[in-house]
C-alpha cells in the first residue's frame, strides 16, 4: 500500500496565494514519486484541520509559508498530533521567522550581519533610527513582505502608515550594496549559491512571484573565495538555528570589498517548492529531481515526539505501563 501524505496549502497568512498555487507542483510531484496524496487548505480553524487529518496520514508535506505556516505555529499543531512532518521543526522556524532573534542566534556563530536593530515604527519616522541609506522589514513576515530600502533622496517617509500593518517595532538594517546571492541547504549541506538580479530595486513580493524579469544566475558569477564562504556561512546558519530538510539562506554581496563584503540577511525554513523555485533547483542541478527531492523530504520528515499507536484497551496501556 502507498505512503499518504497529507500536503498543507493555503493558511491565512499574506502569503497564502502563493502557497495554494505552488501547492500545485508539490502534489503533482508526490503523485509522481508513489504517494497517496491528501491535499488540505488550511485555514485558522484547528477543529476542521484535525478533522481533515483524520485518518492520520503516514507523513505530512507542509507546504505553508508566512505566519502561521513557516513560524513555529502549524509545527506545534503537528507535533501535538504526532506525525511527521518535512522541514524544519517549532524552534527552528521560530527562530527562521523572527528576523531579529535570527540575526543575534547568527551572529553568534560568527557569520557577519547588517548593521542595526529593532525600533519603534513612532522613532523610524521621526528620523531616529539608522542614517540613510537602510531598510526596513517587519520583524515577522516571509518573502519580502512589507520591505523597504530607504535611499539617501528619497523624500518619502521610510513607512508609510496609512499602509503598515506589523505592529508597533520594525527591524532597521544599513542597506548593503552590490549582489542578491542565495544558498539552498538541504540535510545540512549547502547545494550551490545563485545570484538573484531583480528589476524592482531588490527581490521583493513582485519580484520573487510577479515581475517575469527577475532573473537568476547560479553559479553565482562571483570570486571563488566568495562563493565557498557564502557555502560555509549557509551550513553554519542551518546547524545554528537547528533546522531539517530544506532551507535556503539569503546573502548581500558588497563586491568592493572581497569575502568582507558578505554579509547575512535571513534564513528562510520553508522555501517555495517548485523545479524552478532557487532551493529545488538547486538541488535539481546536483542531480535530484523534484519529485526525487519531495519525496526525500517526506522520507526524512521528523516528529519530536510521536504518537504511538494506541493500544488496544485500557487494560493492555496498564499491563504495558506496569512492564
Amino acid at each position: 500500500m502507498a505512503k499518504s501524505v497529507a500536503l498543507l496549502v493555503g493558511g491565512w497568512s499574506a502569503e497564502r496565494d502563493v502557497s495554494l498555487e505552488k501547492g500545485k507542483a508539490v502534489e503533482a510531484a508526490l503523485i509522481e514519486a508513489g504517494y497517496d496524496v491528501r491535499t488540505i487548505d488550511v485555514r485558522k480553524n484547528l477543529p476542521a484541520l484535525i478533522e481533515a487529518l483524520t485518518p492520520r496520514p503516514d507523513a505530512i508535506f507542509n507546504n505553508l509559508h508566512g505566519r502561521g505556516g513557516e513560524d513555529g505555529i502549524i509545527q506545534g499543531v503537528l507535533e501535538m498530533i504526532g506525525v511527521p512532518y518535512t522541514h524544519s521543526g517549532v524552534l527552528a522556524s521560530a527562530i527562521g521567522m523572527n528576523k531579529a532573534m535570527s540575526r543575534a542566534i547568527v551572529a553568534s556563530v560568527g557569520v557577519p550581519i547588517a548593521k542595526g536593530g529593532v525600533f519603534s515604527v513612532k522613532d523610524i519616522v521621526a528620523g531616529k533610527a539608522l542614517p540613510r541609506p537602510f531598510v526596513v522589514k517587519p520583524v515577522q513576515e516571509g518573502s519580502s513582505v512589507g520591505v523597504k530600502i530607504v535611499r539617501e533622496m528619497d523624500n518619502s517617509p521610510p513607512i508609510d502608515m496609512s499602509d503598515w500593518a506589523f505592529g508597533d517595532m520594525a527591524l532597521v538594517e544599513q542597506y548593503i550594496p552590490g549582489k542578491e546571492l542565495t544558498v539552498a541547504v538541504l540535510d545540512g549541506k549547502a547545494q550551490a549559491v545563485t545570484e538573484i538580479i531583480s528589476h524592482t530595486g531588490f527581490f521583493d513580493y513582485e519580484a520573487k512571484y510577479k515581475d517575469v524579469r527577475t532573473e537568476t544566475v547560479c553559479p553565482a558569477k562571483i570570486p571563488q573565495d566568495v562563493y565557498n564562504k557564502a557555502l560555509e556561512y549557509a551550513e553554519a546558519v542551518y546547524k545554528v538555528c537547528g533546522c531539517q530538510g530544506l532551507a535556503r539562506c539569503d546573502f548581500r554581496f558588497d563586491d568592493t570589498k572581497g569575502v568582507n563584503g558578505l554579509c547575512f540577511l535571513e534564513i528562510n525554513t520553508q522555501p517555495g517548492c517548485t523545479p524552478q523555485s532557487i532551493g529545488p533547483s538547486q538541488v535539481i542541478t546536483n542531480g535530484l529531481s523534484f519529485s526525487g527531492l519531495c519525496a526525500h523530504l517526506v522520507e526524512t520528515a521528523k516528529c519530536l515526539d510521536p504518537v504511538p499507536a494506541e493500544p488496544a484497551s485500557l487494560t493492555d496501556a496498564q499491563d504495558k505501563k506496569r512492564a
